[in-house]
């Protein structure tokens, strides 16, 4: 029996969400993807159109989400616990190209859409919205000024692969995973000379300390 009738808007999207995408490859973000999505799951058409009444941005906030769902379900803090933090960020990352590799045009044209000066504000909360996740998987637990130098360095990062991604054409994206590489190279090397530069939080005051005490969760 069908109860797709009865999902609330939210579980709607879920559903929803990775057929849109495969449909979208070939279809666009529109209507037309969104219909095929919604006959082949059962879903009335005016609850589909309802559930994504935001259009095409909407929809690839919903794929979005369905990629960082499947991520932690791949990699749970068992299996990452076991790796050191430039492993878990590399397995997180990589995690999601692969969930994204077989909708791969319609990732191209999710990025071109997110692009638009209309929907920058959309693409740039998505992007934290990733960078936080993968963060949060890896067992970040950062309160000061570093939560969010860490999410907007990774989000530079896997923004950076994703422009990779899209063109790779070789063998399991190996060039893609060797410029992932090189890249959290960098950050790493970053990371070690600034540290070796921070000076004593104790012997001073430090605002990014008292911004951290005062920050709220990124919603």
């Amino acid at each position: 029996m069908n109860d797709a009738p009865d999902l609330t808007l939210e579980e709607t999207r879920a559903l929803l969400a990775p057929t849109i995408a495969r449909n979208a490859a070939f279809d666009g973000w529109g209507s037309a993807a969104l219909a095929l999505a919604a006959n082949e799951h059962g879903v009335p058409a005016g609850k589909a159109e309802l559930a994504f009444e935001q259009g095409p941005a909407a929809m690839i906030d919903a794929w979005f989400a369905h990629i960082d769902a499947v991520m932690t379900e791949r990699l749970p803090p068992q299996t990452l616990s076991a790796m050191r933090i430039r492993e878990r960020i590399t397995a997180l990352v990589t995690a999601r190209l692969e969930i994204a590799a077989p909708d791969r045009e319609a990732l191209r044209r999710a990025l071109a859409i997110l692009a638009l000066p209309v929907n920058v504000r959309a693409g740039a909360r998505l992007g934290w919205r990733a960078a936080d996740t993968m963060w949060r998987a890896a067992g970040d637990q950062a309160t000061d000024f570093s939560h969010y130098t860490k999410r907007m360095t990774l989000g530079g990062v896997y923004f950076a692969t994703l422009m990779v991604f899209i063109d790779d054409d070789s063998e399991r994206f190996v060039d893609t995973r060797a410029f992932l590489a090189r890249r959290i190279d960098g950050v790493m090397r970053f990371e070690k000379l600034k540290a070796q530069l921070k000076p004593n939080p104790d012997a001073h005051f430090s605002p990014a300390r008292f911004l951290g005490r005062l920050r709220y969760p990124v919603t």
